[in-house]
C-alpha cells in the first residue's frame, strides 16, 4: 500500500461529517491537505484544530464555475498539483416524484453532477501533465441501486458514474486512477431534513465511512480499486 506521508490531497466537502473525519485521518497520516466546502466557519475551525494553514482553506460551492476557478488557482499556487482528489461533497433531496419540483431536480444535478464535473475538470490538466494521481468520488449506493423517492438524487449519482467511466477511457495512457465509493446509509446530517424513518443506530458511522476513504487513498501503485461498496450490515426504513 502507498503511504500518505507527504501526499498532496484536496478534500471537497470537508465541512461535512464524513469529510471532517477524513481530513483528521489524512493529516494524522502525514498528508498535506487542502480543504474546501460550503461552510467557511466549519472549515476554519477544522483547519485551526489540525494546524492546516489558512492558505490551504477555501470555501466554495462546487457547482459554481467561477468559484471553482478560484479554488483551482489557490490549490495549484499553495499546494501544487494534487496527488489525490477526494469529492465528499453533495446534497440529498429525497421526495416522491409528485412532490419533486424542477428546482429540486436542477439543484441536485448542479450540486452533485455539475459540481463533480467542475471539480475534476479544474485539476485534471495538471494531473495529466505529470500523468499520475488518484480521483475518488462517492456516488453512494443510490448511484448503483435506486430507491423510491430518489429520482433526482439517483439521476445525479448515476450521472457521476457514467461521467467518470468516460473520463477513465480518456486516461488510459496515464497512471491517473479513478475510484468510486458506493456508501450505503451513513449516520450523518444527510438524514436530518429527509422525511424518511430509518434505523440510524444500525447505519455506518461517519468515522467508519471516512476510514474507508482513507483506506482507498493507499491503493498499491500497481493496481486500482475501481469501485468499492460499503453498506450497513442490516438497516432498513421503518
Amino acid at each position: 500500500m502507498e503511504k500518505l506521508n507527504g501526499k498532496k490531497i484536496v478534500v471537497a466537502g470537508a465541512s461535512g461529517g464524513i469529510g471532517n473525519q477524513l481530513v483528521k485521518l489524512l493529516v494524522q497520516s502525514g498528508a498535506e491537505v487542502f480543504i474546501t466546502g460550503r461552510n467557511e466557519n466549519k472549515l476554519m475551525a477544522l483547519a485551526e484544530k489540525l494546524s492546516i494553514p489558512s492558505s490551504h482553506v477555501v470555501a466554495v460551492d462546487l457547482g459554481s464555475a467561477s468559484q471553482m476557478e478560484g479554488l483551482a488557482s489557490a490549490v495549484l499556487t499553495n499546494l501544487g498539483t494534487p496527488d489525490i482528489l477526494i469529492n465528499a461533497a453533495g446534497i440529498g433531496i429525497i421526495k416522491p416524484l409528485e412532490q419533486l419540483s424542477i428546482d429540486d431536480f436542477n439543484q441536485s444535478l448542479q450540486s452533485n453532477l455539475v459540481g463533480t464535473f467542475l471539480f475534476v475538470k479544474s485539476f485534471l490538466p495538471a494531473m495529466k501533465e505529470v500523468k499520475k494521481g488518484l480521483i475518488i468520488n462517492i456516488p453512494g449506493v443510490l448511484g448503483k441501486v435506486p430507491m423510491a423517492g430518489a429520482a433526482a438524487y439517483s439521476a445525479s449519482k448515476y450521472g457521476i458514474v457514467g461521467m467518470m467511466q468516460s473520463i477513465r477511457e480518456e486516461l488510459k495512457r496515464t497512471e491517473i486512477r479513478i475510484t468510486n465509493l458506493f456508501l450505503g446509509g451513513v449516520d450523518s446530517p444527510f438524514w436530518d431534513n429527509i422525511d424518511l424513518k430509518v434505523q440510524k443506530e444500525k447505519m455506518i458511522r461517519e468515522e467508519e465511512a471516512a476510514r474507508s476513504i482513507w483506506f482507498l487513498c493507499q491503493q498499491p501503485a500497481s493496481g486500482v480499486v475501481s469501485e468499492m461498496v460499503l453498506q450497513p450490515f442490516n438497516h432498513q426504513a421503518i
